[in-house]
């Protein structure tokens, strides 16, 4: 091979080494949900006609009154499973895809809680529910940030008359992350230990209240630094929304969302932030909330998802 040969190739080379560096430091700034390599090992479609979730009753109440209650929920198709602190939504089913969802989905997954505390001991207060998706163990081990992780899903939200009528917080959409930069926890007694945190894109309702707000509308709900949340867009229309989280390098979670079911696109950024103060190593799982008063009469909100998936850019 020709020295000019060589210098050609190594120029090639450098260039499009050059090019790479680019889009990753492009996408370390904002790195847009569904981006890189789709990993089928998790998420879901629901397409299965035979979906079904086996609740294995009574479900964990640890936060309320330290009971984990073995064997747990999961999923036949071994993707889900029950959250041990909070216990599984009551109300778990497979249901034809409502209309203007993804194309050529028949299938997409309803969630409702009657119960989110004890059951049969109302606390009369906003609780929750955890359907936790198997990241973690069906991928081997976490998502390092390094390879910019994401998720995104579909979420139909039903007409505001369907919707409990509750001021205040209804559903998540949320990842849990291990941080690069641990601190103690009061809530873990002091421990020095590092400790998983839980970034999320809440949903609030807001019930119409006279002429000072005519209309049911909800917000965004933005998890932000130190465990605090604050206030974000409106949303005024229901149907079929698309969310999507995604972490970069650097460790910061961004949050994605925008009505309809298109792929989302770097318009569609809400915010960015390091949630509890902390920057995130990796990326264990995903998992959705669904909340309500717990008055041991009333229904949560219902929602329906469809297609949550993971995706690595690297």
């Amino acid at each position: 091979m020709s020295f000019r040969s060589l210098s050609r190739q190594m120029g090639a080379s450098i260039f499009a080494g050059f090019i790479f560096c680019l889009l990753i430091a492009s996408a370390d700034a904002q790195l847009v949900p569904g981006t890189g390599k789709k990993l089928a090992t998790v998420g879901d479609d629901f397409e299965d006609s035979e979906w079904r979730f086996i609740g294995n009753w009574p479900k964990s109440t640890k936060e309320n009154n330290d009971r984990h209650n073995y064997p747990s929920g999961k999923s036949a198709n071994s993707r889900w499973y029950e959250g041990m602190k909070r216990g599984q939504p009551d109300f778990i089913r497979r249901v034809p895809t409502p209309g203007g969802g993804l194309v050529g989905s028949e299938g997409s997954l309803l969630m409702r809680s009657l119960q989110t505390g004890i059951p049969g001991v109302p606390s009369y207060r906003v609780q929750q529910d955890d359907f936790i998706a198997d990241t973690m163990y069906r991928l081997g081990r976490p998502i390092a940030a390094g390879r910019m992780p994401s998720v995104v899903t579909r979420v139909y939200l039903a007409p505001f008359e369907r919707w409990e009528r509750r001021k205040g917080p209804t559903f998540a959409f949320r990842l849990a992350c291990e941080p690069s930069n641990p601190q103690p926890r009061s809530r873990r007694d002091h421990s020095n230990e590092p400790d998983t945190y839980w970034p999320g894109l809440l949903i609030d309702f807001h019930p119409k209240n006279g002429e000072k707000q005519p209309e049911d509308m909800a917000s965004f709900r933005i998890r932000a630094s130190r465990g605090g949340d604050y206030r974000g867009p409106a949303i005024t229309e229901t149907g079929w929304w698309t969310f999507g989280m995604s972490v970069t390098p650097d460790g910061m979670v961004h949050y994605y969302a925008h009505k309809g079911i298109e792929d989302l696109t770097p318009e569609d950024r809400i915010a960015s932030q390091y949630p509890y103060g902390f920057r995130a190593r990796e990326m264990r799982t995903f998992f959705f909330n669904v909340l309500s008063g717990d008055d041991g009469k009333t229904w949560s909100t219902p929602w329906i998802v469809d297609d949550p998936t993971v995706y690595a850019v690297r």
